[in-house]
């Protein structure tokens, strides 16, 4: 559990290292019963109660006083039905695990998103997603949840069984109980063809509609600064397998983009006047590649220089205007932004509180380097979000409350009064939720 670093003394910090918690005790139950014993020993002593993945949110929303419950003991497969075509995994099993475990199997997720570092439980809880046409979160390839909730009871949910909890809980924040196995939908593994290419932003603004309809995965990083972008289309292939060559692939995935990039942040922070020069050195730096691989090698990538994120959801339609009114943003306020800007897409799902509920959305994601600060920045850009009735990505950095969700998601009240049915005593509840959910 590298990316959940516990300092001394029992401290806990998130992977991004903007968050620390000093739980009462921390728990690591080896099996479900173990898990609700746990709950229900919290509810008597009057502790609240976090289950904690890998530290990758950005926000407060595993951080808690009470009792903190680490997954690891609870990973694995449980059960793979290959005439449904899905497979229940336990809760605490990361996504690079299950992903290699598929692979094993001939099987993949449909999608993913871009790091494989989180437990499956932690990235659905929380809205992770890709990019697609047709698919984007992970939690919209959820067809059942196990969930213990707060009187420690354990329930199971899917589209047939408690259906109104499901709609919930694939994107549950944590609120409705812990979620102890999820079943995804699989299918027979396949080949991906990544096309990667620089491409100036105006193009890509004026073709995004065209290259958003032409692909089955579409996405770019513009780098402020600069009027440059580097794009990526991943299509299905019938191959033959061409992966990345062993040093082509060291080269620009660990040298380029978590090596020399590094030192390109440190010297950012050092010495901020040189962002502009050094992101229009790393914008031309990769330069157009094609590969063809089976989907988790194809769509993650290592990301080794840690950094702080904000991200939001705005209507498809109003990507451009967005993406514009940033660049000027960026341009008039004398910030020095080092870190791309990554762009993605997900069509509208039905759960309650996906980012893509109800509508097809674009997603917009700013980053600055650890230890740089981003409050000037993010604050700015989360301006231009919000006046687009952006949603933020419930794991990254934002300042949103109830009141602006209950305006933004219609479904809002579904969700609250769910919550009062399954945990009336606030069990589950931390500053981060009761910001966000109201108490």
């Amino acid at each position: 559990m590298s990316s959940t670093a516990s300092g001394k003394n029992g401290t806990w910090r998130n992977w991004g290292g903007n968050v620390s918690a000093r739980p009462a005790r921390q728990v690591a139950p080896a099996s479900v019963a173990e898990l609700a014993a746990a709950v229900r020993r919290a509810a008597e002593d009057g502790l609240k109660v976090k289950a904690v993945g890998t530290g990758h949110s950005f926000t407060s929303i595993a951080a808690t006083d009470g009792v903190l419950i680490r997954p690891q003991l609870l990973t694995g497969i449980r059960k793979i039905d290959r005439e449904s075509m899905t497979v229940t995994v336990e809760g605490g099993t990361p996504l690079k695990r299950l992903n290699a475990a598929l692979a094993r199997e001939g099987l993949s997720l449909t999608n993913m998103g871009d790091i494989m570092e989180q437990t499956v439980s932690g990235a659905t809880s929380t809205g992770t997603h890709g990019t697609g046409r047709e698919s984007g979160s992970i939690a919209a390839q959820v067809k059942g949840l196990e969930l213990v909730t707060a009187d420690g009871s354990v329930l199971t949910c899917s589209e047939k069984e408690n259906p109104e909890i499901f709609a919930a809980a694939r994107i549950g924040l944590g609120a409705l109980g812990i979620v102890t196995a999820i079943t995804f939908a699989v299918e027979p593994v396949f080949l991906l063809t990544a096309r990667e290419e620089p491409m100036p932003l105006d193009r890509v603004l004026a073709e995004f509609d065209q290259l958003w309809a032409e692909n089955e995965h579409f996405e770019f990083y513009w780098f402020p600064h600069t009027g440059n972008t580097n794009t990526k289309r991943n299509n299905r292939s019938a191959g033959p397998e061409q992966p990345v060559g062993r040093l082509a692939g060291w080269f620009e995935d660990e040298f380029l983009s978590n090596g020399v990039f590094q030192v390109a942040q440190w010297v950012g922070r050092a010495a901020p006047a040189t962002v502009p020069a050094i992101a229009r050195i790393s914008s031309k730096a990769l330069s157009a590649r094609t590969y063809t691989d089976i989907p988790y090698k194809v769509f993650t990538s290592p990301r080794r220089v840690r950094f702080v994120e904000m991200e939001y959801a705005v209507p498809r339609a109003a990507l451009a205007e967005t993406l514009r009114e940033l660049k000027s943003m960026v341009e008039r306020s004398g910030l020095r932004v080092s870190f791309p800007v990554e762009v993605r897409t997900a069509p509208a799902d039905d759960i309650t509180l996906s980012t893509a509920s109800g509508r097809d959305s674009a997603y917009v994601a700013v980053h600055m380097f650890r230890g740089t600060p981003y409050q000037a920045y993010f604050t700015a850009a989360e301006r231009i979000f919000t006046a687009h009735e952006g949603r933020p990505h419930w794991g990254k950095v934002h300042t949103r409350d109830a009141e602006y969700f209950a305006r933004v998601y219609p479904r809002f009240d579904e969700f609250t009064a769910l919550r009062d049915r399954l945990d009336p005593e606030r069990l589950f509840q931390n500053d981060y939720l009761r910001r966000v959910l109201g108490s």
